[in-house]
């Protein structure tokens, strides 16, 4: 009995290693190897195109503390994730309270209306919002002329001030969909019994909401929380890239297309590698430090 038993151990350890050999071998090949060619390579002073490669240690890390657009990207990446994260979660959440309390007709016609956004591809957002912010022919100048508000108009993607904040609304409409959905279903699964009992209470709706609903619902937030803030660095250069390609004068650049501009357009492979090192390490403690803050008593129903 205990041999037929081990041997039906190891064919079992046999047969989970067939299975989950070829998706671990495929993130070692895709995802393990890069990253360490990424903290080697900037290492180095390289182009990119030659065989010459110059070892430089942590010189192209010196570098990066004195260059200034380097700095203004960096600054634009950690207010685009302040600025689009905390409007995003607070209107996801707030949307998907309404949906989830009004009895309305026609509720699902508004979360297709508005989850629309989230299955658009990126370009096609940027040409929208590229569109919409036309100084001369653009919805936004327009409606705002209509308005009797001509004061308020402005280059949208033009003012050095204001352009990081127009590339921000575009991706608050492209991301509140997704996590309005992923709430009214996190909602959907709290008892209704809690809320009946409250309304006998006397508790009003919003009272209801953050005491109940918000505190059951926390761990979908904290992990969407973290999700949204890594995937807003890459939405935010893809985002760039389309509707204004770093300008006017830098001023909309953000870490990744500093670094692609660096590694890519001006031929500084090494140095473009050294950015995309400060990339990894601010985005895995910066995921470190949103598990940490957001850390609360899981609450059981």
């Amino acid at each position: 009995m205990k041999r037929n038993h081990s041997k039906r151990k190891k064919s079992n350890l046999r047969f989970i290693i067939l299975c989950t050999a070829p998706a671990l071998l495929a993130y070692i090949v895709f995802m393990i190897v890069p990253t360490i060619n990424v903290f080697r390579m900037s290492l180095f002073k390289w182009s990119g195109f030659s065989a010459n490669k110059q070892f430089v240690g942590l010189d192209n890390f010196k570098i990066l503390l004195d260059d200034q657009n380097f700095i203004r990207a960096f600054q634009n990446t950690v207010l685009l994730l302040v600025v689009v994260t905390s409007v995003t979660i607070v209107l996801a959440l707030l949307l998907a309270a309404i949906m989830s309390t009004s009895r309305a007709k026609g509720k699902n016609l508004y979360r297709f209306i508005i989850f629309i956004p989230n299955i658009l591809s990126v370009v096609v957002i940027a040409a929208i919002f590229s569109a919409i912010y036309d100084q001369e022919h653009g919805l936004l100048n327009g409606l705002l002329n209509l308005l009797h508000l001509s004061s308020w108009k402005h280059m949208w993607l033009g003012d050095q001030k204001i352009i990081i904040f127009s590339v921000a609304a575009a991706m608050v409409w492209q991301s509140v969909g997704y996590y309005m959905v992923m709430y009214t279903s996190s909602i959907a699964n709290v008892p209704d019994s809690l809320y009946e009992s409250a309304a006998l209470d006397g508790a009003t709706q919003s009272k209801q909401f953050f005491s109940i609903t918000l505190p059951l619902i926390w761990q979908n937030i904290r992990s969407s929380l973290t999700f949204y803030i890594i995937s807003s660095i890459n939405l935010s250069f893809v985002l760039i890239k389309a509707m204004t390609g770093g300008g006017p004068d830098g001023a909309s650049e953000v870490l990744l297309s500093y670094m692609y501009k660096q590694a890519y357009t001006n031929s500084s492979y090494g140095y473009g590698m050294a950015i995309g090192v400060v990339i990894f390490l601010f985005s895995f403690l910066l995921s470190l430090i949103v598990n940490q803050v957001t850390k609360r008593e899981t609450l059981q129903y």
